[in-house]
């Protein structure tokens, strides 16, 4: 079945289909204003939406709850085969989505097509593991008494989704939680807005009952208003710090419920004097380079022992030189604009501030357009002789920016590495597997990588420590927020 219900009245374009669920676009009676999206690369108009208001939301979160209701008693059998319909209904319009996701934030089209994969590859890893994760617990019993611990669904989700991977993001807590019998009402940033409605029209082609996966446009107030709501009862978001505090401090003073808080990121990693700087520069490049640096796991923080330094920057400069800025249609293109307006202008201010404290710009730098004078493009950069007393070192760029200073030893570089109020990643560069695990424990983050960087592993926890937020997405654990515990105790 066709994605996109209603599709033509908010996109540019034609109709493409139809669901049998009643698509979020019929909301538009209860708008209050529109949520309009430009193409960072052309500027034009991608779509335009209405932001219903707060009773358009609240009967949104009506339809998932009484959905949530028959869902959560169906056996896990039928869960799962609803959710390989869902995967099956999104690969059969996966032309249209990458393009839509590269329309709204600026991805190429080929790394839009590369995270529809991804989510394919989570969703089923995550359709694996849940026979396990979800099944009952028989406890050792005595005198005669059953004794087991069951995992049942806390109801109705609320995903708050960000840009930068719209579909990975969402697919983190949208699975497990459909899985586990939850109904789920999605809201994503206001950049990406298409996403939302694609989860919910390729659920609503499902076997799944209507209404229990459901798409919300609104604005921040609503979402806060949202969260307060009783039908709501686990939260699950992915952005700024201060939006995690908002969302946390909501939920502490309101409600007895859960969240899961993934926010910012400023990653670092230390290129050992074993390790061969040809190597690490090439993946650590691409760490920091992919999406345009629009990661929150991206590397933007680089120690390479002093004995490697130059030959480290020297290559990474060669790699950085090789990107090609343009339009995110072209197959050649790969890198593509920055999706937020203010993106270029901040990440300028971090690079002359860092240059005016005695920072080396070795390329890039500034705001750019294509060779056709098009997009909000930033340089690829390269800073070398980076201190702790600038931003670039210490505040999240979220841009295609690599900081990079010298180190003596391994001490000073994890003593680097953690001086820092983030803790998503970190990554080791080395010959040495003894080495990496010494270090390994002494670094602060969710985790540690050896040799690689900028990848999730959807059976590894993805979670963080300080102001990078708290609970936890993927693996078996990624299950626990969106299940509660109801114990048996059964005289015989």
């Amino acid at each position: 079945m066709a994605l996109g219900m209603m599709r033509g009245m908010r996109m540019m374009g034609s109709v493409v289909g139809s669901g049998r669920q009643q698509p979020s676009s019929l909301m538009c009676r209860f708008a209050s204003s529109d949520i309009v999206v430009d193409n960072p690369y052309s500027g034009e108009t991608v779509c335009s939406l209405p932001s219903v208001d707060q009773a358009a939301a609240e009967k949104v979160l009506e339809r998932v709850s009484a959905a949530q209701k028959e869902w959560k008693q169906t056996d896990l059998s039928t869960r799962l085969n609803a959710c390989q319909e869902f995967l099956d209904c999104f690969s059969n319009n996966r032309d249209k989505i990458a393009e839509e996701i590269s329309g709204m934030m600026g991805k190429p089209v080929k790394y839009a097509h590369g995270e529809i994969n991804g989510m394919f590859e989570r969703a089923e890893a995550m359709m694996k593991m849940a026979p396990k994760v979800l099944a009952d617990e028989v406890v050792e019993s005595s005198n005669g008494a059953l004794k087991k611990i069951t995992k049942e669904p806390v109801g109705t989700v609320l995903v708050l989704a960000p840009w930068n991977y719209p579909l990975l993001t969402s697919v983190n807590a949208v699975v497990p939680a459909f899985l586990a019998g939850n109904g789920v009402a999605i809201k994503h940033s206001n950049r990406t807005p298409l996403c939302a409605d694609h989860f919910s029209d390729a659920f609503a082609a499902t076997s799944a009952p209507n209404g229990l996966v459901q798409s919300i446009h609104t604005d921040h107030d609503v979402v806060h208003k949202l969260i307060k709501n009783p039908l709501v009862s686990f939260v699950s978001f992915t952005g700024s710090v201060e939006g995690g505090h908002a969302v946390y401090s909501t939920v502490g003073n309101s409600r007895f419920i859960d969240a899961t808080l993934e926010l910012g990121g400023k990653d670092g990693a230390y290129v050992a004097e074993d390790c061969d700087p040809s190597m690490a520069a090439e993946g650590l490049v691409d760490g920091a380079m992919f999406n345009a640096g629009q990661s929150c796991c991206g590397i933007e923080r680089v120690y390479v022992h002093e004995s490697n330094y130059e030959k480290f920057l020297e290559k990474a400069a060669e790699i950085i030189s090789g990107y090609k800025l343009g339009d995110p249609n072209c197959p050649e293109t790969s890198m593509g604009p920055m999706a937020q307006p203010s993106s270029p202008g901040f990440l300028e201010d971090q690079v002359k501030e860092a240059v005016s404290k005695g920072a080396r710009l070795i390329c890039g730098g500034a705001p750019t357009t294509d060779t056709a004078g098009k997009g909000r493009f930033f340089q690829p950069t390269l800073i070398a002789d980076c201190t702790h007393d600038m931003n670039v070192m210490t505040e999240e760029s979220f841009g295609p920016i690599l900081a990079v200073a010298p180190v003596k030893n391994d001490e000073e570089a994890v003593q680097k590495i953690n001086d820092c109020k983030y803790g998503l990643t970190a990554a080791v560069f080395t010959t040495s597997q003894d080495r990496a695990q010494k270090l390994a424990p002494q670094l602060e983050a969710g985790t540690i990588f050896m040799n690689r960087c900028d990848y999730l592993d959807p059976y590894l926890p993805w979670t963080g420590v300080k102001d990078t937020g708290k609970g936890v997405s993927l693996s078996h654990y990624g299950f626990n927020g969106v299940t509660k515990l109801k114990g048996y105790n059964f005289k015989l």
